[in-house]
């Protein structure tokens, strides 16, 4: 990730003055232990499959990652010049943490790993995710997934 002051003055003068939304209620809800949880993973790193329709500017939908496919054909096509891709070149788990979630359930530290991950484009005005985020919470609730990782990139 770039750092602010490396950035030209019009880029820092946007980052900060982008609206940051507030929430009105708190979500945060009890629930069973870890080891009993199924978990999936949202990203905002821009992940797509290879030969999916890559993201665009703007882009406010999401792609499916199925917790079965090879890491290999999962790439990053983040529109954002400011990322640094290295990491999740070196390795995918940065930001898409698959390989460690898998790991876990083995260990019976988690209850199992979804079937199912999202990614999101995160170069994105927030609001105009809602409608697709409302539809992916839905899709959470039907895999039974009761517990999600969030990687904001």
């Amino acid at each position: 990730m770039a750092r602010m002051e490396d950035l030209v003055e019009s880029e820092q003068a946007h980052l900060r003055h982008l609206p940051l939304p507030s929430f009105e209620s708190t979500p945060w809800i009890g629930g069973p232990a870890l080891s009993e949880r199924r978990v999936a993973i949202v990203t905002t790193a821009g992940l797509s499959l290879r030969g999916e329709k890559l993201f665009t500017r703007g882009s406010a939908d999401y792609r499916v990652i199925p917790g079965d496919a090879d890491t290999g054909d999962v790439l990053m096509n983040h529109v954002s010049v400011n990322f640094d891709r290295t990491g999740f070149q070196d390795d995918v788990n940065v930001v898409y943490p698959i390989e460690r979630l898998k790991e876990m359930a083995a260990a019976g530290e988690i209850g199992s790993v979804a079937d199912f991950h999202y990614s999101f484009m995160g170069a994105t005005d927030t609001g105009e995710m809602e409608s697709s985020a409302r539809e992916l919470a839905g899709m959470l609730k039907e895999d039974q997934v009761n517990a999600v990782i969030l990687t904001p990139v």
